[in-house]
């Protein structure tokens, strides 16, 4: 458990404050389009249409826009990317330069008036709620005052452009649900993918700390073995020393020391691992030993972890990857948290596939995210038991996502369903009534190549 909430805090401390990834260059780019379409737009409308515009006022306007970004050029670098505030007050500022121009060619009636949608967005998808929000209210703020107050187009002949009072109400209304519609859309959509990001991070962080702990319990075997033979060396002429210097008291102690050492030395490795060097049967081992690998961290917790297995033909042996390691004890971990006394380990197995099925006698997944199980950051309330239970536990559903991610790695196929009816009083539930977590692999995926034996050793890459 804690070895999880010390991977949701690292991959927390790798990644940036949400404005952070917005860079200063890409809001200067996306300013630079709009003032050269903003030019473009007056040129073709005086001089093609012959419309009667404020040109001092919108090149006024215009100018604003290019002067604010040749001083960004000059006074930040390239590669200046723009806190929450920052970011908030660009797009403020792009979003007051577009309504003031729009103020000065006829508010509402000017159909560029949906690029207000713009800067709304970009803020749902790179800043936070809170900036989100001002931006948002400034926006509808902004084409309320455009509708009600603004100069007027005029034609070539002089007439005002109008159009009728329900189209320009209409209008109103349509950017105003569009600026909540597409803020909403867009933040959503945003935070889904960066929830998404964070919790890859979390489980590639997860499967490269197994893999360091494999590699460990690589080294130490090879290191047990190899020095094996000289620490049999050390302890049988330590002994043949202590033979030779009976008449010899002091120096016969030290060499009862050398022995002792040696034999403390033999001990500590054979306590970190078994002889081999890069063991090949490391990499691969039967399927209940892999079983008891995966739940052996929760197994002294007070909850009863029973295994069965079942299948024709003699029990498979199976690659003993990290991803499957992890995976596993994952799912294992979740069902013992949520168990009152027992968690069923169940693997049945054929020629063609192995179906795992972990099961406890909890209250099961909850009815409202059991369809959303496997996704990252799926939360749900927590009641006061559960509380007292678990004070420890996020309910992010990060720890199932992990272990969805890294089984489905190993070919596998996950399900999750509840053991029985929630509604049954105490006295009708079964024995196995909480989560069942069902993990169907072909066989051909896990089941390791043992025709031709393991093989011999190899040494570790230098």
């Amino acid at each position: 458990m804690s070895n999880q909430r010390d991977i949701i805090a690292q991959s927390a401390s790798f990644r940036p404050e949400r404005a952070d990834w917005l860079r200063l260059r890409t809001l200067i780019f996306q300013r630079w389009m709009a003032s050269f379409g903003q030019l473009a737009a007056l040129v073709v409308a005086t001089r093609y249409y012959g419309m009667q515009l404020p040109l001092g006022l919108c090149f006024l306007a215009v100018g604003l826009a290019i002067i604010a970004n040749l001083l960004s050029i000059f006074l930040f670098p390239q590669n200046k990317r723009l806190s929450e505030t920052e970011a908030m007050l660009t797009l403020l500022f792009d979003l007051a330069q577009l309504c003031f121009l729009l103020f000065l060619t006829g508010g509402l009636t000017n159909p560029f008036a949906l690029l207000v949608l713009a800067p709304v967005t970009v803020s749902a998808s790179a800043l936070a709620l809170r900036s989100t929000l001002i931006i948002g209210a400034m926006a509808a703020g902004f084409v309320t005052l455009i509708g009600l107050f603004n100069v007027p187009l005029r034609l070539a002949d002089g007439r005002i452009f109008q159009i009728p009072g329900l189209f320009t109400f209409g209008f109103w209304l349509s950017l105003l649900i569009g600026i909540a519609f597409l803020g909403l859309y867009s933040r959503r959509v945003a935070t889904e993918m960066r929830s998404m990001s964070d919790a890859l991070l979390a489980t590639q962080m997860a499967l490269a700390r197994e893999q360091k702990l494999t590699d460990l319990g690589g080294v130490v075997a090879a290191a047990a073995h190899e020095l094996g033979t000289p620490l049999a060396t050390i302890k049988l002429i330590s002994s043949e020393m202590i033979d030779e210097l009976a008449d010899h008291p002091d120096l016969a102690e030290d060499a009862r020391l050398i022995r002792e050492q040696a034999n403390r030395c033999r001990d500590i490795l054979r306590s970190m691992g078994k002889a081999g060097k890069d063991d090949l049967l490391l990499r691969q081992a039967p399927l209940a030993t892999v079983l008891q690998e995966a739940a052996e961290p929760h197994m002294a917790r007070g909850i009863e972890v029973i295994f069965s297995m079942a299948g024709s033909g003699p029990p498979p042996v199976v690659l003993r990857r990290p991803e499957l390691i992890h995976g596993l004890r994952n799912l294992v971990q979740n069902a013992v948290d949520f168990a009152r006394s027992k968690v069923w380990v169940d693997a049945q197995f054929t020629p063609e596939h192995i179906t795992l099925r972990i099961i406890d006698d909890g209250e099961g997944f909850p009815a409202q995210v059991l369809g959303r199980i496997g996704d990252p950051f799926v939360r749900s309330r927590r009641d006061e038991q559960d509380l007292d239970r678990r004070p420890e536990y996020e309910g992010m559903g990060l720890g199932l996502f992990i272990a969805k991610t890294l089984l489905e790695r190993t070919g596998a196929e996950l399900s999750f369903a509840n053991a029985a009816d929630p509604f049954l009083s105490p006295e009708e539930r079964p024995a196995r009534s909480g989560a069942i977590v069902e993990v169907t692999w072909q066989a051909a995926d896990i089941v390791a190549e043992t025709a031709g034996g393991l093989g011999e050793n190899q040494l570790f890459d230098q």
